[in-house]
């Protein structure tokens, strides 16, 4: 998907009641992430003999070999994560994927940025236990 078809798919959302600016992040957060995460598992299903797709290299970021193998294990992690706790790894979706600030990440989910930040550390340790396990 290329970012144009990305700002494509976030203004055909209609039935999305935009309570802030933050909010509009959130859910630009999570396509980033499947987005992502797609081209990431087709560029690993190239390596074994996918097809071919070509792509626009000024549209996303490069995601080598490597790289797509580190943002599959990351989105394994932060399933994994997100079924012990769903808010800290909504925490990481929307700081990670959506660049939102602590303040904006506290707004979306409706809680203190003192309780942004906890769950910003806890969940980041957390994740890199888990990959290095991996």
């Amino acid at each position: 998907m290329s970012a144009a078809e990305a700002y494509l798919e976030l203004i055909d959302i209609t039935n999305v009641d935009w309570q802030h600016r933050a909010h509009f992040f959130a859910v630009s957060a999570q396509i980033m992430r499947h987005i992502l995460l797609d081209r990431a598992r087709r560029r690993v299903a190239a390596k074994r003999g996918g097809h071919a797709e070509r792509v626009d290299l000024d549209e996303l970021p490069d995601l080598s070999g490597e790289r797509a193998n580190e943002l599959i294990a990351l989105e394994d992690a932060l399933n994994a994560l997100a079924a012990i706790d769903a808010r800290k790894a909504r925490v990481i979706e929307l700081r990670f994927f959506g660049g939102l600030s602590v303040e904006e990440s506290a707004a979306v989910l409706e809680i203190s940025p003192e309780t942004v930040m906890r769950d910003w550390k806890f969940a980041r340790s957390w994740l890199q236990a888990e990959l290095s396990r991996r």
